[in-house]
């Protein structure tokens, strides 16, 4: 098996981290998004660069150094602050952006706060000859922010579940876990199920129940 179906397969399995990478420079990326120049691109530039600053890679200085034309510094500079303006409004914190807003000149920080202002009244947002429409900037930024948090909760929902099957298995055995899901799920069973159930399973899951049991066992756990 070679080390590429080897990745693979581990990340069918749940490990994505395994999966081979393909060469993306981030920096590159965000680069070529300012310089094309396109509204399109340019209305999700916050939710490319919220994204971006998660790759340990990422650097301002370095999108900027790849950007040759003084018009498309201007630009990125603009969006960087658009992006700002945005994560403002929705009450946003990302550490590089803090910082950042913290070392702006005086000119750029009132301008954020225009900005900000104009997404919450739903006005525009314009610079040169470009004009952005404060609903779509903000649409687009939700839906990367619900698609986060259906990420983030699935990760938890994840970690839960690996929790509770570490946690059954330290009281019931292979099969009386068995018994204990089917019986939580309402599965009918069979008569020797029920008889092991009852006289087994039950008992655990009567004690398991207990209060005070479980009281007593949260400080013992804290000594």
């Amino acid at each position: 098996m070679t080390d590429k179906t080897l990745m693979k397969k581990l990340s069918q399995l749940g490990f994505p981290m395994f999966e081979p990478e393909e060469s993306h420079d981030v920096n590159e990326t965000l680069a070529e998004a300012v310089k094309s120049n396109d509204t399109r691109l340019w209305e999700g530039f916050p939710v490319l660069l919220a994204n971006a600053a998660e790759d340990y890679n990422f650097s301002l200085s370095e999108v900027e150094h790849q950007l040759n034309r003084k018009q498309d510094k201007d630009h990125f500079h603009s969006l960087i602050l658009m992006s700002l303006s945005l994560y403002a409004f929705f009450h946003v914190s990302f550490p590089w952006a803090n910082k950042l807003k913290k070392d702006l000149p005086p000119e750029d920080k009132r301008l954020l706060t225009e900005w900000k202002n104009a997404l919450a009244h739903d006005k525009s947002l314009s610079w040169d000859d470009t004009t952005f429409s404060s609903e779509r900037l903000k649409r687009l930024f939700e839906l990367y922010f619900e698609k986060k948090a259906g990420k983030d909760r699935q990760r938890k929902e994840r970690l839960e579940e690996f929790s509770l099957e570490y946690a059954l298995s330290q009281v019931f055995s292979p099969k009386q876990k068995e018994l204990f899901k089917k019986k939580l799920e309402g599965q009918v069973l069979t008569k020797t199920e029920q008889e092991y159930y009852s006289r087994t399973v039950k008992k655990k899951v009567v004690a398991l129940a207990n209060a005070e049991l479980h009281s007593l066992s949260r400080k013992l756990l804290e000594q």
